[in-house]
């Protein structure tokens, strides 16, 4: 299968596009390659993907409309896995415009080049962020979401959206994914395991906020990836005479919302230092807990996220102490 994998040079795209190479396909990976965090990290992580011979790596911006069809045109994919966006939170208080180029103008370039494609399926990362602060847990799919608390929320939103119209008026396969809290080696620098880590490790104090009262569902990369392959290989249908959109979302998350302390507590043993916590308030744009409902991911494709906390953590420590020499 030839597959078009966005944001390859990410966290979750670089892992996705590794085990794609894995089993045998032919991988062409996009990235923009942008400042966002420390480039040297993403420069790692194609590194690792860049000697097999079914990858192929070009740096390109999805918003950039002419770039991203003549890639499409190019390579034919079978399907797309659209995982480049602007990421964070707290960094859309302060960089929004980011978020509309990234998010709204890249997936709206991306539905276009899949629908003049002879497309067998989209797979997108929609994001937890989206249940806002009005959800019951854990978190259904069937819930309405129509009351985000952060302009990146919102966009993935609006992806969800914009990928329902498309699979409806031209009848191509989407599938978004919403991830929960993700983790693990090569991650995110500006997610809270890094930063962490890095802070304890060098003696600084962590940034603990709501004075720690936060729960969040982590959820390691390996079963992201697990899910994702599943989901990328089961689109969904839509029967003759079926007025549903072939479309579909689902949770991936680990199914055991976890208490912010007790994260670090597992952080702290797996680096065997403790940790010099600075209690803050809530953050904007922050949602108290998240806890996902991953039982129509388990019905779709027979599978739910499983790695232990403790077993994550101590794979992402081990990870971190390498890659940095510590």
């Amino acid at each position: 299968m030839r597959v078009l994998v966005t944001g390859a040079a990410g966290f979750i795209g670089a892992a996705v596009s590794q085990r794609l190479l894995g089993r045998g396909d032919v991988v062409l990976g996009v990235d923009s390659l942008t400042d966002y965090y420390e480039p040297a990290l993403k420069a790692g992580r194609l590194g690792r993907l860049t000697p097999s011979t079914g990858f192929e790596f070009v740096k390109a911006d999805i918003a950039d409309r002419s770039a991203l069809e003549k890639l499409f045109a190019r390579f034919a994919p079978d399907t797309v896995v659209h995982l480049a966006a602007q990421a964070g939170v707290r960094y859309s208080l302060t960089h929004p415009h980011a978020y509309g180029e990234a998010n709204l103008t890249g997936f709206l370039n991306v539905l276009e080049a899949c629908r003049h494609s002879n497309l067998a399926h989209l797979v997108y990362a929609s994001s937890s962020s989206v249940y806002g602060l009005d959800s019951q847990a854990p978190f259904s799919e069937q819930e309405r979401v129509d009351h985000p608390v952060s302009l990146y929320a919102a966009t993935k939103k609006a992806n969800e959206l914009m990928a329902h119209a498309y699979s409806h008026l031209f009848r191509f396969p989407t599938t978004g994914l919403r991830f929960f809290t993700v983790y693990g080696p090569w991650g995110r620098p500006d997610m809270a395991p890094f930063l962490f880590a890095r802070a304890i490790l060098e003696g600084r104090p962590i940034d603990v906020f709501n004075d720690g009262n936060l729960v969040r569902d982590f959820t390691y990369v390996d079963d992201v990836v697990e899910g994702v392959i599943r989901v990328l290989d089961r689109p969904p249908e839509t029967r003759d005479g079926d007025a549903h959109a072939p479309y579909a979302i689902f949770n991936i998350g680990n199914s055991q919302p976890t208490p912010l302390m007790d994260f670090i507590a597992a952080l702290e043993s797996a680096l065997g230092r403790p940790a010099q916590k600075r209690f803050l308030p809530m953050q904007p744009g922050d949602v108290l807990m998240t806890n996902a409902d991953t039982a129509a991911l388990e019905r779709w494709v027979g599978y739910r996220p499983n790695t232990p906390l403790r077993e994550g953590v101590a794979k992402f420590a081990g990870w971190y102490r390498a890659y940095y020499g510590l």
